[in-house]
C-alpha cells in the first residue's frame, strides 16, 4: 500500500556549481535556500531585504537596483522612533530618514553587482493578496502594523504579475544575459487571509508561475508548494501554528532541491561538509584527552583540505586545542 504521492521532479538540464554565485529573494524557501549555501560558503545574496510575500514587491526592488532608482521617498514612515519603508521588510529600518535611506541604496547597489554576476536567481512568490496605501497610491511590500484603514486590500491577476515580471526579465538579461531564474511558489499558507482565500492566492501564484517557464527562456520552477502540500501532506510536518513548514518538511523539501539542481561536484561537497560540520558540533564526555586532540586535529585537517573558506571553523577547533589540558 502506498500513504504518500510522492512524485518525480524533471531532472534539471543546467546545475548550481561550488563556484556559483546565487541571488535569493521572497518567501520562506528563499530563505531555506540561501541559508543552506550560505553554510556551504556559496557566494550570492540571500534575503537582502529580509521576507517578502508578494510578486510585485520583488520585481519593484528588483527594477529599482537595475535602473539605479532610489527608495520611494513618499514610502518612509516613523513607528516607535525607529525609521521604515513601505517597500522593504521591518528589518531594514534605522533610526532616521537619512540613515535609512543610505542603507537601503547601498543594498540596492550591491543587489545589482551580484546579479550582474550571478548564475541563477531564485525568487519565491508568497501571496496574491496586496495591500494599497491610499494616500499614494501604490502596493507596499510590509504595512508595518500600521492602521487598516489607510490601505486597500487587493488582489493580484495572473497578467498583472506575468506582465511585472517580463519587465524585470528584460532588465536583467540586459545586465546578465545567462542568468536562469528560478521560481517557486511558497508552501506556507496565509491563514490569516481566510483559508478560501489562500486556495485563491496561491493558485493565481502556481498559474502565473507555469505560464512563465513557458514564455521565457532560462526561466524554470520547483515544487516547493506541491512536495509540501501534495507529497508530506500531513500536520506532522508543519510546525506548531499549522502553518509553516517543520523543519523536517524544510529539510525534505532542499534534499529535493539538492538532488535536482546540485552538481556532483557540489553534492559530494555538501556530504562532506556536513560530516565535519557534525563531528565539530559533537561535544564529548572526556575533553582532556590525548584522543580528542588527535580527533581535532585530524578535524582541522579535513577542514583546511576542503575548496572553500574554513577560517571560523579552523580557529574553533584551535581554540579547543588550546584549552586540552593533558
Amino acid at each position: 500500500m502506498n500513504f504518500r504521492t510522492e512524485f518525480t521532479i524533471p531532472a534539471s538540464d543546467w546545475k548550481i556549481n561550488l563556484d556559483s554565485s546565487v541571488v535569493s529573494m521572497g518567501s520562506c524557501f528563499a530563505e531555506v535556500v540561501g541559508t543552506r549555501l550560505q553554510q556551504y560558503k556559496m557566494a550570492g545574496l540571500y534575503q537582502p531585504f529580509g521576507t517578502l510575500f508578494s510578486p510585485v514587491a520583488l520585481f519593484k526592488i528588483l527594477s529599482n537596483a537595475l535602473k539605479d532608482q532610489p527608495a520611494d521617498p513618499r514610502l518612509f514612515l516613523e513607528r516607535e522612533g525607529q525609521w521604515l519603508h513601505y517597500d522593504f521588510h521591518s528589518s531594514i529600518s534605522a533610526s532616521n530618514q537619512e540613515e535609512l535611506n543610505r542603507l537601503i541604496t547601498n543594498q540596492l547597489v550591491s543587489l545589482k553587482e551580484c546579479l550582474s554576476k550571478a548564475q541563477v536567481l531564485i525568487l519565491t512568490l508568497g501571496s496574491s493578496w496586496v495591500y494599497q496605501l491610499n494616500d499614494t497610491p501604490a502596493y507596499v511590500a510590509n504595512c508595518h502594523k500600521q492602521p487598516a484603514r489607510i490601505f486597500t486590500k487587493d488582489l493580484l491577476s495572473v497578467k498583472t504579475i506575468c506582465k511585472e515580471f517580463g519587465n524585470v526579465y528584460t532588465l536583467l538579461k540586459q545586465i546578465n544575459p545567462g542568468l536562469r531564474i528560478l521560481l517557486t511558489v511558497s508552501p506556507v499558507r496565509h491563514a490569516k487571509d481566510g483559508m478560501m482565500e489562500n486556495s485563491v492566492s496561491k493558485s493565481i501564484l502556481r498559474a502565473a508561475c507555469h505560464y512563465l517557464i513557458t514564455d521565457y527562456q532560462d526561466t524554470a520552477y520547483f515544487p516547493a508548494y506541491e512536495l509540501l502540500l501534495d507529497d508530506l501532506r500531513d500536520y506532522r510536518f508543519y510546525e506548531t501554528d499549522l502553518v509553516h513548514p517543520s523543519e523536517m518538511a524544510e529539510e525534505y523539501i532542499f534534499e529535493k532541491f539538492q538532488q535536482t539542481y546540485f552538481s556532483k561536484e557540489l553534492s559530494q561537497f555538501a556530504k562532506e561538509w556536513q560530516r565535519l560540520t557534525k563531528a565539530l558540533n559533537h561535544r564529548p564526555f572526556q575533553p582532556n584527552t590525548g584522543t580528542y586532540q588527535s580527533f581535532l586535529e585530524k578535524l582541522k585537517t579535513d577542514f583546511l583540505q576542503l575548496p572553500v573558506n574554513t577560517q571560523m571553523e579552523v580557529s574553533e577547533i584551535e581554540r579547543r586545542l588550546s584549552n586540552i589540558r593533558l
